[in-house]
């Protein structure tokens, strides 16, 4: 029998927490800091964080940010938001991260998932999908936090993902 394990994944707006409807409308929920150390007492199995602003506004992962947090968790930790270099990928892991996930940077350059892989592990490599369904009852893949429609079939791009190295599929909706 399979073992349930708990994996918030929280969203990031620059520095702060927020909750987000149709991957958009985003609201203040907290500090990630304080969180972090809530979801330490609580003894979750792991903490996702994605930075859902750092690929839109062209920004590098906020490195400061990142390092207050694997200080503070005592779980392993993964993180998303504006990677689309190996070398800040290498930088995250550097800070004491586990897993790094991407999700526009697969588009962008694919070739990124197996670089990755191939240096870090599979099991190190997240791919985050987010899907929505259309009018016509299709599911399509999108990126850019959700504004740019990849139409590609979800099932096709996680087969896809997982021959170019993902150890791991973060499929939203």
């Amino acid at each position: 029998m399979l073992i349930a394990r708990v994996i918030p994944c929280l969203l990031l707006d620059n520095n702060s927490l927020v909750k987000t409807t149709n991957f958009k409308n985003s609201s203040y929920i907290g500090d990630p800091v304080n969180t972090a150390r809530i979801f330490n007492e609580l003894e979750v199995d792991e903490l996702s964080l994605l930075d859902i602003t750092a690929t839109n506004n062209n920004k590098s992962p906020n490195f400061d940010l990142i390092s207050q947090l694997a200080n503070e968790c005592f779980m392993p930790l993964s993180y998303g938001g504006g990677i689309n270099k190996f070398e800040d990928a290498k930088k995250i892991f550097k800070i004491g991260i586990e897993k790094i996930i991407i999700n526009t940077a697969a588009f962008e350059n694919p070739d990124l998932i197996t670089q990755l892989a191939e240096y870090f592990g599979n099991q190190a490599v997240i791919i985050s999908i987010d899907i929505r369904k259309n009018i016509f009852g299709k599911y399509h893949v999108y990126s850019h936090s959700g504004n740019k429609n990849q139409k590609i079939d979800p099932i096709l791009w996680a087969q896809k993902v997982e021959e170019l190295g993902a150890g791991e599929i973060l499929l939203t909706s």
